[in-house]
């Protein structure tokens, strides 16, 4: 088989057209900052059409996924050395925004499907357990029923970490949604680009009035907010000021896209599926299936390898990166922030075998929705090629 060029699969989507006058406007005005305007800001705007949009009561906009993580923790009022139950496949930014809420990390097992597994998260869900964040890593959404139905009997509040996960639904209901708060990222590389930034969504009005008053309403700029004064009367000047606000200019540049979200879902899907019915021709490269439930938006595509030596498994990975296509082996690395054992800022458990093993044989493409269906052969085309090479080298 002979791949087409390689296309480049790192560059974001351009920002829509529609929104270059008001990007011209604030930079006249210098109006960047989301308190500066009496009604009407950017941001407000995009957190009133951002619920909307989920079918949520409340949003907030904030600097990151990360801060709305924190956030969400702050806002729960958890003691200090609380246990949060999380996932051991995660982005480090999880246990990271753990440890800033002056919280305790627990970790549970992932299985080979990228999803909590369930029997573990059911023992490690006991008594000492006050909060558990559930991260739809990298779109794959975990068992939202069993969790839900496990963590309500004990009424213990889940957090959503939905930074992959814009326009996934489970059993029709918006992921980000089921939880008690859901978190979203606007990092380049997610459904949604404004280089950085995040929010959270909630139905609670004294959870999102923390959580505003929290995040830099300062004084009496919650009053901006057109939700849950009463709440945020009652937190006034009694809670601290962490300064994690979204600015007007990222605002204005998430707005443009929210049109784009149904395309980018379907056009994000097709390709996935393209690319994993062409690779999962391989005896090589297992595609897991997704839960019954769950529609997906993939902006990526993950495979495990399958009865190949380590050495087979990084020269894959290095001639698949020499032909133009970058395989990420998540425990292939020994700086990778998505293997739990690189979380050196955490006293690590060893006894997660199952993630471990996951994880030395996982692997991961980027595969944005902008791309073609020609460009989606080409990838799949190198995939396959590096392996064949790989499979049949004398590295093995």
């Amino acid at each position: 088989m002979q791949p087409l060029n390689a296309p480049n699969v790192y560059d974001a989507e351009p920002i829509p057209s529609a929104v270059q006058a008001e990007i011209e406007r604030l930079l006249s005005s210098g109006d960047l900052f989301r308190y500066t305007a009496a009604a009407g800001a950017p941001v407000s705007l995009l957190e009133s059409e951002f619920a909307e949009m989920l079918g949520s009561r409340y949003a907030l906009a904030v600097s990151s996924c990360s801060a709305a993580l924190f956030l969400s923790l702050k806002a729960l009022d958890l003691p200090r050395d609380a246990r949060v139950l999380i996932p051991a496949f995660t982005f480090a930014a999880v246990p990271s925004s753990v440890v800033h809420a002056d919280c305790v990390p627990v970790l549970c097992e992932v299985g080979e499907n990228y999803r909590i597994d369930i029997q573990d998260f059911a023992a490690k869900l006991d008594d000492t357990i006050q909060a558990v964040i559930i991260s739809h890593m990298r779109g794959h959404t975990s068992d939202m029923d069993a969790i839900m139905a496990l963590c309500d009997a004990r009424d213990i509040p889940v957090i959503e970490d939905a930074a992959h996960s814009l326009g996934t639904t489970w059993d029709g209901r918006n992921i980000g949604t089921i939880g008690k708060i859901g978190c979203f990222s606007f990092q380049s590389y997610k459904l949604l680009n404004a280089g950085e930034g995040g929010i959270l969504v909630t139905d609670d009005a004294d959870l999102v009035a923390r959580a505003v008053i929290m995040s830099g309403a300062y004084e009496h700029a919650w009053k901006k907010h057109d939700v849950a004064h009463d709440a945020m009367q009652r937190w006034q000047n009694k809670l601290p000021l962490y300064n994690l606000r979204l600015s007007n200019l990222s605002a204005a540049i998430v707005r443009a896209q929210l049109p784009e979200v149904p395309r980018r879902v379907r056009d994000g899907l097709r390709n996935h599926d393209h690319v994993a019915a062409k690779i999962s021709t391989s005896r090589f490269i297992e595609v897991p299936e997704k839960l019954a439930p769950e529609e997906r938006a993939p902006d990526s595509l993950q495979f495990n390898l399958v009865g190949l030596s380590k050495n087979q498994m990084l020269e894959f990975a290095q001639i698949s990166a020499a032909m133009g296509v970058k395989v990420q082996i998540f425990g292939q690395s020994t700086d990778n922030a998505r293997a739990f054992w690189n979380w050196e800022f955490l006293d690590v458990p060893d006894d997660l075998p199952q993630t471990r093993a996951m994880l030395m044989r996982a692997c991961d493409v980027r595969l944005p929705a902008r791309l073609t269906l020609a460009e989606c052969d080409a990838v799949a085309g190198i995939l396959l090629a590096a392996l064949d090479k790989a499979t049949v080298s004398k590295a093995a």
